[in-house]
Order: C-alpha cells, then structure tokens, then sequence
C-alpha cells in the first residue's frame, strides 16, 4: 500500500535541516522555532516509519534513509520554487495569456512581436495553441481564431483580409508534371487543411477546375504543418495570402498559378469584454490591431502595383 505524500511543510523543514545538519539554523531559515522544526522533522519520520536524523549532542547526521531521501525533497523543492518564480514572479504580475492559431502565430505574429516588446518590455507573455479548443470556453486574456467573426457572447476584430492562393516548392515543379493551369493540379498531390470551411474543393470550384479529384493528398490538422510539407516539395498546399508573403519573397514558396480566390474566413482577435480591464491584454490588442490595419494597407498599395 502506497504512503500518503507528507505535507509540504514538512519536507521543506526536512530539507533545510538535513542541508544545514542543524534545527535551530534550520528554524532561522524559515522564519520558525527551533521547536517547530523539530515537531515537524518528527511528524514526517512518524509517517514515513523511518529514523531520518540521527540527533547527536554536537548538530545532526542524516541516517542511511535520510541520505537517500535527501536529493529527492531538495530537487523537487527546488523545481517547485524554480516553477512558482517562472509563472508567479516579478511582483506576482501574471502573464499576459494568447490562445492562438498556431500558423497565424508563426507566420504573422511572431516576425512582428519585438516591436510589441519594444513597447511594452514588461509584459510578460504566455501562449498557447488553440488547436481542437472547445470555442464556447474561453480561458485566455486573448485569443487569436480562423472563421467568420460570429462567436456569441464574444468581442472580434478583424486581422486579415485573405485570398486563397496555392503555393509550392519551386523543386516540385518539372516539364513532367507542370504546373501552369489549375488542371495541372492533378498531376500534384494536394496538402488540405481540417477544418476549413474553403479548402480545395471551393477553390478548384471557383476556377472552374473540378475536374481535378479534390480529395486526393495528405491532410494535416494545422496550416502550419501544410506549408512545411509544401515546401519540402511534397505537394501544393491552399494557403491564405497573409500567411504566406514573406515565404514568397524569399523564394521558400511559389505561387505558379495566381488565382487568388477571396475568402470569407478570416483571423480575428477575439476577447471577452472584461479581458480589456487588463492593462496588457489592452495594450496587446490595441498594438495587434495596428499591425493589421498597417499590413492591410502595405498589401493593397502592393496589389495595386502589382495587378
């Protein structure tokens, strides 16, 4: 039958008193009496059933179970201060937490986050995914969602304004199996994404390729896992422009066919309306926002430019 775990307290006091082999320097550490250590080191050997200190007229010895016992409780007691100081810290401020799209997060956020730091070096932030996350609970400051904005009971901003447009390694393409019309698709293993609601088969509809079998391929639960495929030349994943620019600069991803299908979906920020009391939740979403309106602009001049 297994032994009840002791209460903390007593293993702190152990731990103190078998590190500094004396209870009244013990009792000093810990802001206690020399009385209450010993009542506790006594109570935890009662439970365990085992001498841990021998007592001697000069200090303490540990015994052969107090030495085994003794890197245990000190490295969890040190694990469990370093945690509580990591999530707890600075003033007991609490993180700032994101549940977030992990490739909006990626893709979007992340390039952009130092200058969120810049401003706001004291905000500390934790993140999450959001993947296969219950929509109606909502446990974050900020969450970051992919849909139509609709999420009852719930404040949304819009963060992208997308196209649909499939893109590739430029290693997959060769005389032998080309890529310049949408027809050409089928001669190309389609990467599709879970939870969609305009995947392929919408895209391929709007170009009048149905021709092309829009359920052959791979599936992946997260866009991020089909750009990744896509650009290790595996396939031809539909991505979502605003996710995809910075790969198509720098040549990692090509977008051989155009057709840019609108999309009705979007990423949004979405928030419950007392998140925005949190000073850093409202400063998060203020700055997130900016950076949309700021990249909505940047992509239209580009549009224009570039018809």
């Amino acid at each position: 039958m297994k032994k009840r775990l002791p209460p903390l307290n007593w293993l702190r006091a152990f731990e103190v008193s078998a590190r500094l082999l004396n209870f009244t320097h013990a009792a000093e550490e810990l802001n206690l009496t020399q009385a209450a250590i010993s009542q506790q080191v006594k109570a935890l050997e009662s439970q365990l059933g085992v001498a841990l200190f021998k007592r001697l007229p000069r200090g303490l010895e540990l015994t052969e179970a107090g030495k085994s016992y003794f890197p245990v409780v000190r490295e969890s007691v040190e694990r469990l201060a370093a945690s509580t100081d990591e999530i707890f810290g600075q003033g007991h401020r609490s993180a700032l937490s994101i549940r977030s799209s992990l490739v909006f997060f990626t893709h979007w956020i992340a390039p952009r986050l130092p200058r969120f730091r810049a401003k706001h070096p004291d905000v500390s932030i934790r993140v999450a995914s959001n993947i296969w996350v219950d929509e109606t609970e909502f446990d974050a400051d900020l969450e970051i969602r992919y849909g139509q904005g609709r999420w009852p009971g719930m404040k949304a901003e819009r963060l992208t304004w997308d196209t649909l447009v499939p893109v590739c390694s430029p290693a997959l393409i060769t005389q032998e199996r080309p890529l310049r019309r949408p027809e050409d698709l089928a001669l190309h293993p389609l990467l599709h994404v879970l939870g969609y609601e305009e995947g392929w088969g919408y895209w391929l509809k709007k170009n009048a390729a149905e021709s092309v079998d829009s359920s052959q391929g791979m599936q992946f639960d997260t866009l991020i896992s089909a750009l990744t495929i896509a650009e290790l030349g595996q396939g031809v994943a539909l991505a979502r422009s605003s996710l995809v620019r910075h790969l198509l600069d720098e040549g990692r991803l090509v977008a051989p066919l155009g057709h840019h299908v609108p999309t009705k979906e979007a990423f949004y920020l979405v928030y419950a309306a007392q998140s925005m009391v949190n000073p850093d939740a409202a400063a998060f979403a203020q700055w997130l926002c900016e950076e949309a309106q700021a990249f909505k602009v940047e992509s239209s001049v580009e549009e224009g430019e570039h018809p």
